[in-house]
């Protein structure tokens, strides 16, 4: 017998029995307030959460704090009028010039305050890349604890594209210095509407 035979008999021999695997492996997350945990994540990677009524309080938080950019793109039908340029470009090249995008969610993840949004509500997929700043909105009621749970939401095949996004773009690659907006909007700010809003 050579080598090569025991040591392969020596493993068939030891091979523990096949083991059962679990029917479906879950993981529960005890966050008592999915707000207060999506906001304190959110705080922590850089975005700034503002928990608000509805639609009417979100205009009035894009206009006193980015009053002072002219080139505004809104995906939210309720907040259309805010927009001053269009968004409906075949060409990225035509979004380089956006200054802040606003765009409603499908949900978000409380664990790392990440916010699914499919093509459908973002637009051209380089919309929220592109912009210097973006405003993302939720419904409170839309949060899940964590991406075990964002998973089981998700449809896949319903969307051609789509994208999980958490906080402002950030690096710190080159000599461990942090970059804002290296590679995406340099500021997020997360709307969190807390009476349920369906367009």
């Amino acid at each position: 017998m050579s080598s090569r035979e025991r040591i392969l008999a020596a493993v068939r021999q030891n091979k523990p029995d096949l083991q059962p695997l679990p029917e479906k492996a879950t993981f529960q997350a005890d966050y008592p307030d999915l707000v207060a945990k999506f906001s304190e994540i959110l705080r922590f990677i850089g975005g700034t959460p503002v928990v608000i009524a509805g639609y009417t309080d979100a205009e009035a938080y894009i206009r006193q704090t980015y009053s002072d950019l002219p080139n505004v793109v809104s995906k939210v039908p309720a907040l259309a009028h805010l927009a001053t340029v269009g968004s409906d470009a075949d060409d990225p090249h035509q979004l380089e010039t956006v200054d802040l995008a606003i765009i409603q969610g499908d949900f978000g993840v409380a664990e790392n305050s990440a916010i699914w949004v499919p093509e459908e509500r973002g637009g051209h997929r380089v919309l929220p890349f592109i912009c210097q700043h973006l405003v993302l909105m939720v419904n409170a009621s839309d949060l899940v604890p964590n991406m075990h749970d964002a998973y089981e939401r998700l449809k896949v095949g319903e969307s051609g594209f789509g994208v999980f996004i958490a906080g402002p773009s950030k690096t710190a690659d080159i000599e461990q210095a942090l970059v804002i907006g290296a590679h995406g909007a340099r500021s997020l700010s997360v709307l969190i509407l807390q009476n349920f809003v369906t367009e």
